[in-house]
């Protein structure tokens, strides 16, 4: 029995999000589903992180054991026979048994993409969110500041989120303008449900002068929903890359 490592990039446009659910189809069961396909055996995957609808990855991680005559290193390759277009294996390989693709994780670089423009672009519309109001994207970044260090995020999780542990690190978030785009990255020990698109959502505010950069500090230390912004949409959300010792 073999414990492997699967590096996974998808599109998320059209799943119901990472984890397995009742009510959609979702990016796990398309994988477990093509390693019964392709194996006769029903496994259960551990993803790194649960992304949302419509949230995309080119950096997932999953784990799982399996007993198959492929080699480990060759097993994302036949994989990708069975697998739709829109999700594929970029890499497979064997691990210790006590790695887990979560709990394993030391970290997480997530990327946001904003166009700021009047008219909603028709190309790459799945993976970006349109502004139409003018950024100032000087005093995003001096917002941007505040969430860097060790805080409790209370303020940036989704007010139906069970967990109660919501202190979380922020290592690095960079906001560069290029042309009409806006990216936004975090880096982070880990991240609250929704957590990095309530905190673009609270930058995009910044931006718009509705919030002064230096009152991001205010709304963490109130742990406070209703004191952030919005929810980004979902659709301009890439998990880029999982960190692992």
């Amino acid at each position: 029995m073999s414990n492997i490592k699967l590096l996974i990039e998808y599109d998320g446009s059209n799943y119901c999000g990472w984890q397995r659910q009742l009510n959609g189809l979702s990016i796990q069961q398309v994988i477990e589903d093509a390693i019964l396909k392709l194996t006769n055996q029903k496994i259960t995957i551990n993803g790194s992180g649960r992304t949302d609808a419509r949230v995309h990855a080119k950096g997932q991680v999953a784990s799982f054991k399996l007993n198959s005559s492929i080699p480990p290193k060759n097993l994302y390759k036949a994989l990708n026979q069975i697998l739709p277009d829109d999700i594929k294996c970029l890499s497979s390989e064997e691990v210790e048994d006590d790695f887990h693709a979560r709990y394993s994780a030391t970290g997480k670089h997530y990327r946001y993409i904003l166009v700021n423009r009047e008219v909603s672009p028709a190309i790459n519309r799945n993976y970006v969110m349109n502004v139409k109001e003018n950024l100032d994207v000087q005093k995003m970044k001096q917002g941007a500041t505040y969430f860097i260090g060790t805080h409790d995020f209370a303020s940036f999780m989704a007010a139906n989120s069970s967990v109660k542990n919501t202190v979380r690190t922020i290592h690095k978030i960079s906001v560069r303008k290029y042309n009409q785009q806006i990216f936004i990255d975090v880096w982070g020990s880990g991240f609250l449900y929704n957590m990095v698109r309530i905190m673009v959502g609270t930058l995009i505010e910044v931006g718009k002068k509705k919030i002064q950069p230096r009152e991001i500090e205010i709304i963490i230390s109130h742990k406070k929903r209703q004191l952030a912004g919005k929810t980004a949409m979902a659709y301009g959300l890439t998990l880029e890359e999982v960190f692992y010792k």
